[in-house]
């Protein structure tokens, strides 16, 4: 069984201006290929969830930028330490779809004030080291939020404190959609307007940051402390030499 949601209708965006689109929006900015691998989380079980709605019109376009696109669906993710060692399939798979990302999307409605409690339990599921890797560090993260109604930063705050403790790179912009409900149709798309813009906006800049960092990924995340923990002096011909300097 997986938990990766169909994404219907990929390649139709109605409220995409096409002839002021960038394909490639990170050209020149380092390998285009394999294409950026991008998992979206969303914060929502109703059936008409705008969280997921939102998520799946970001995973439309960064399908169009040539990316490789993900949705969890966390309808059975069970919540933290529910199950004794977190040993439960849709644990293990939101993990396996972690490790397996470059960059990141999270998307929270508003909920009294707060990020909600499933968006929470997906991120309480990742932990910082799993089987000696780690899930999300390094990997870029774009955060957006859905309100019921103003518009309102709480949200996406939470998320970018939750992103820095997860050690991602998370990118400069964000979305914020006030009343949420007038901005999706009858079929769930996003109707044209601004907040849609900001979306694209976004996912522009996530996949020029996924790039850009891609052929840095581990020397980002390589640290003192962690190769002390593992017992891995470093080992340069400068230090052979007696070179080094304080």
């Amino acid at each position: 069984m997986s938990r990766i949601r169909v994404l219907p209708d990929p390649d139709h965006v109605p409220a995409l201006r096409r002839e002021y689109v960038r394909h490639s929006p990170a050209s020149g900015l380092g390998r285009l290929d394999p294409a950026p691998r991008i998992l979206l989380l969303y914060g929502s079980l109703r059936e008409r969830s705008y969280s997921r709605l939102a998520v799946e019109e970001a995973a439309r376009l960064l399908q169009l930028f040539g990316c490789e696109t993900r949705i969890f669906d966390p309808s059975d993710l069970p919540l933290p330490d529910q199950v004794a060692n977190d040993d439960h399939p849709a644990v293990h798979e939101l993990r396996e779809h972690s490790l397996w990302s470059e960059g990141q999307v999270w998307c929270s409605p508003e909920r009294h004030g707060q990020i909600s409690g499933i968006m929470k339990a997906q991120i309480d599921h990742l932990p910082l080291a799993y089987k000696g890797l780690r899930p999300t560090q390094g990997r870029t993260l774009a955060v957006m939020q859905v309100c019921a109604g103003s518009q309102s930063f709480n949200t996406i705050n939470t998320l970018r404190i939750l992103g820095r403790w997860m050690r991602m790179v998370t990118i400069p912009n964000q979305s914020s959609i006030a009343k949420a409900y007038e901005e999706f149709d009858e079929e769930g798309r996003m109707r044209p307007s601004g907040y849609y813009d900001r979306i694209v906006d976004v996912m522009e800049e996530l996949v020029r940051f996924t790039v850009l960092l891609r052929p840095h990924a581990r020397q980002f995340v390589d640290r003192y402390s962690e190769r002390k923990d593992r017992g891995e002096p470093v080992d340069t011909h400068v230090e052979r030499a007696g070179l080094a300097k304080d």
